[in-house]
């Protein structure tokens, strides 16, 4: 037996937001078994049940757990602050900063700007996590975050919050002329992800225009631009994103543009550090159509 510590903690809070072994122990980067073990082991010094299994298999937390759970962010939060206000007193641009948004936007507008940015700061080094869930800043899961919506009321002052810019959207499909679309059914995503704007507005289109769905549907906007390609339909993709992929061509249809706003989130206590400044001037060329190389020491 020994007293809860932070380590302790650290697999708490990796099983209550991942639900499962696997997938807290991907967070932790470590195996699955060492994970339940802990939890285990966690459970028999407080002599208490922190999680039950839900219908679906997944860990939930008990009333015990839930206490386990904020207070474990509550330190979790403290200990954030701590290391960035030690790492604060150093100014200078190097260090981690860990940038999370989805994959289209990681893998084709991001990556390929990065070499530009390391070439200058060679001390920086970026964690690009590409995810479609909206990453906590407040949790620390990462330090800067791009959306596609303005972000919840709930956030309040715990982050700052700014928009950079409007995402376009355009339809695309594998075709070497526009006309040759016409009869390509739409791309699109699942059930589960149809209150996103790019279905709702796809579904409209393929009403006027008498289309039919495609046989696959998807629940990330990578997938769709890989169905595109794949010459599987017709797809809403971002211009932004559209333009620069070969063999897909922009299908121009009447009526309104679908447009997303882009919103740049960080948290509060980070502002003061030199790499995180950096990379949202960065992150701002990239959106606004700033130079290329742009003076990011400033």
């Amino acid at each position: 037996m020994h007293d809860i510590d932070w380590n302790d903690l650290r697999y708490v809070l990796a099983l209550a937001r991942e639900k499962s072994y696997a997938a807290a122990a991907r967070r932790l980067r470590i195996d699955p078994t060492t994970v339940a073990r802990r939890i285990r082991e966690i459970e028999a010094t407080l002599d208490v049940r922190l999680f039950e299994r839900g219908a679906e298999g997944e860990f939930r937390a008990t009333e015990a757990g839930d206490i386990a759970v904020q207070r474990a962010q509550i330190i979790e939060a403290e200990i954030g602050s701590l290391s960035v206000a030690i790492k604060g007193s150093d100014n200078a641009p190097d260090g981690t900063v860990r940038l999370t948004a989805v994959p289209l936007l990681i893998n084709h507008l991001i990556m390929p700007a990065v070499a530009a940015l390391t070439a200058q700061h060679p001390g920086l080094r970026l964690e690009l996590i590409a995810d479609s869930r909206d990453l906590s800043l407040i949790r620390r899961e990462a330090d800067i975050a791009l959306r596609l919506a303005r972000p919840r009321d709930d956030a309040g002052g715990q982050v700052i919050a700014r928009r950079i810019g409007s995402l376009v959207y355009a339809v695309y499909a594998a075709v070497p002329r526009a006309d040759d679309a016409a009869n390509l059914p739409w791309l699109t995503y699942e059930d589960g992800m149809s209150h996103l704007p790019q279905a709702q507005w796809a579904a409209m289109l393929a009403r006027r225009t008498g289309g039919r769905f495609a046989v696959v549907a998807v629940n990330d906007a990578e997938a769709l631009l890989q169905g595109v390609k794949a010459g599987l339909g017709r797809a809403l993709l971002p211009v932004m994103v559209g333009q620069g992929i070969a063999g897909i061509t922009r299908i121009d249809v009447d009526g309104e543009q679908l447009s997303r706003e882009i919103w740049l989130l960080t948290h509060p206590e980070l502002r003061q550090l030199t790499r995180v400044n950096i990379v949202l001037a960065w992150i701002d060329a990239i959106f606004v159509g700033a130079p290329s190389r742009p003076d990011l020491s400033s």
